[in-house]
């Protein structure tokens, strides 16, 4: 991979940070299509004059040429990439800065330093990418939910138990270690990014197939820790689908769990390092189950007038067992803000995959449940036969036919980009998601556009608010939903938290999770409380005291004390 240089207060590359008439372009485009009141352009603030408080520990002897309290690193992992983090990096407004990053060279060193943090009283928070949208890497108070206090809560060690917080980085503890391609698995380091473990894995025609929004930049650790969901719209929808056993360091010692492929002996012990999020060690490795690629693909677009019959339809396209590798449906509204539709349509992406045989027929089967809902699809499917070694070509379709689920994907990955530029022109962005059984989605759904809307109304004035099936299964959709309003220079994160206040509220309602793939961090912990049994949560904070008796590991995250 290049080496480019990151941004320091937002997404990805900091040379993809568009220019000045570029982002007045699209600040037109939202005065124009969405009715919004005219946008200022922002500027970010550069960091020699970000708020960075100073540090207030000294560097471990255990660990001294591997720690730092560099501005700009700290700088670097005081956020994730949601929207608060964004509003407040680009305002150069690091208040919960950690006082050291940490980069072991070894799990040797990371068992160190967490001695080293337990016997002094300083939290540790582990990072992997830095791309949680929900406050999983921020060192911030456990003074309350995230979206009460982000924006104006205290830093983690400020009145409280410790005496500081370290960032505690796993990039060096990276690398596809060892590959099994007759059992085909993997073993790789928890600091391994997306992009990295499939080039290494390409070697041996394998690949781990999981691709979240953030796989460039997020990790294999942070993929585990936060039970990421990836590409395929089912089957196997997150990261757990792939891991067979995983290592991690926790302050009372080293776990690892034995490689195999199922077991029946007892409750899984992978299931509660998978979502831990950091709260009880840290993720050192894994074996992960990899496969080929896929040769054979087959895909469509269908357009639908009426959304309930489009949902209706990827119900019974969940329903029939087909197993498609992608089934967006996108709302009008969604298609627009993606410029893939313009004409009032609903779409939905259908995409098929086989390792040995073609998947044509699972696709007609899709198109004539569509067309039986109303669906059409003008430019028909296209079908792919990768066997012959050189890329495959198309049949079935040519080229320059409607490839919406090739543009969908583009967009899909450049997203994130966008919400810099959204920032900068001083539009408040932000994405739930949730997931629900089929029978009650018609009343979440409506529920969501009436409250949610109605609060992004009298907290900005305007906004819309979009969905898309980000995931399907027999007994429910993944529901995925994208608010843009104007924001008032200031008051971004109170109008931010009334409208996450409301649309958490709804879920809850409704029966619907608090998160589908975002994971729980800080901005969802309250949500995660109330919806998790009290008797499992006790469960599951004697676990932490075990692995983590001073409760130095990402305190705030997760769990409440």
């Amino acid at each position: 991979m290049a080496d480019r240089e990151r941004s320091v207060w937002g997404w990805g590359d900091a040379d993809r940070f568009p220019d000045a008439d570029e982002r007045r372009a699209l600040a037109r485009r939202l005065e124009t299509e969405l009715g919004f009141p005219e946008r200022p352009l922002l500027e970010p603030t550069p960091l020699a004059e970000a708020t960075i408080p100073a540090s207030r520990i000294d560097p471990p002897a255990v660990l001294a040429d591997g720690c730092t309290a560099d501005r700009e690193a700290r700088a670097r992992h005081t956020y994730g990439k949601g929207y608060p983090d964004l509003v407040r990096g680009f305002r150069g407004a690091f208040d919960p800065a950690p006082d050291l990053v940490a980069v072991p060279e070894s799990e040797g060193d990371v068992a160190d330093l967490l001695a080293w943090a337990t016997d002094e009283r300083v939290a540790v928070v582990p990072f992997g990418g830095g791309t949680s949208v929900v406050g999983g890497v921020e060192p911030t108070g456990d003074e309350g939910s995230m979206a009460d206090s982000v924006g104006g809560g205290g830093r983690l060690g400020d009145g409280d138990e410790f005496a500081g917080v370290v960032s505690l980085d796993l990039r060096n503890l990276d690398g596809v270690r060892d590959v099994d391609e007759i059992s085909r698995r993997a073993r790789i380091g928890a600091g391994a990014l997306g992009p990295e473990i499939n080039d290494a894995l390409a070697d041996h025609d394998l690949q781990l197939r999981h691709y979240p929004q953030s796989y460039e930049f997020s990790t294999l650790g942070g993929w585990i820790a936060t039970r990421a969901g990836g590409h395929f719209a089912t089957v196997y929808t997150h990261i757990d689908d792939f891991v067979e056993n995983v290592r991690a360091v926790t302050p009372a010692g080293t776990l690892e769990t034995l490689d195999v492929p199922a077991s029946g002996a007892g409750p899984d012990p992978n299931r509660f390092l998978l979502g831990s999020e950091g709260s009880f060690g840290v993720i050192t490795e894994a074996w992960m189950r990899v496969q080929p690629r896929p040769p054979y693909r087959s895909r469509a677009t269908v357009r639908f007038a009426d959304f309930d019959e489009a949902v209706a339809a990827t119900r019974e396209i969940a329903q029939a067992r087909l197993y498609p590798a992608n089934c967006r449906l996108l709302d009008a509204t969604e298609a627009m803000i993606n410029e893939l539709a313009t004409d009032g349509s609903h779409l939905l992406v259908l995409g098929f995959e086989g390792l040995d045989a073609p998947v044509a027929d699972d696709l007609e089967r899709a198109l004539a449940i569509c067309a039986d809902r109303g669906g059409r699809s003008p430019a028909g499917p296209t079908h792919e036969d990768r066997t012959g070694g050189d890329g495959g070509g198309a049949a079935g379709g040519e080229r320059d036919r409607e490839d919406t689920e090739g543009e969908w994907r583009s967009s899909f990955f450049e997203a994130p980009y966008l919400f810099n530029a959204l920032v900068s022109v001083g539009v408040l962005v932000d994405t739930f998601e949730t997931a629900v059984t089929w029978d009650r989605f018609p009343d979440l759904h409506a529920a969501l556009q009436q409250e949610v809307t109605a609060a992004v109304r009298e907290a900005c004035g305007a906004g819309v608010l979009s969905c898309r099936f980000t995931h399907v299964y027999p007994d429910g959709p993944a529901p995925y939903y994208t608010l843009l309003a104007p924001a008032e220079p200031g008051r971004e994160l109170e109008q931010w938290r009334a409208i996450k206040r409301t649309a958490s509220d709804v879920l809850a309602a409704h029966d619907a999770t608090i998160t589908h793939h975002h994971a729980v961090g800080r901005v969802h912990r309250e949500g995660y409380e109330r919806e998790a049994p009290d008797a499992y949560l006790d469960a599951l904070r004697s676990t932490k005291r075990t692995l983590d008796p001073a409760g130095i590991m990402n305190p705030g995250a997760l769990l409440s004390t």
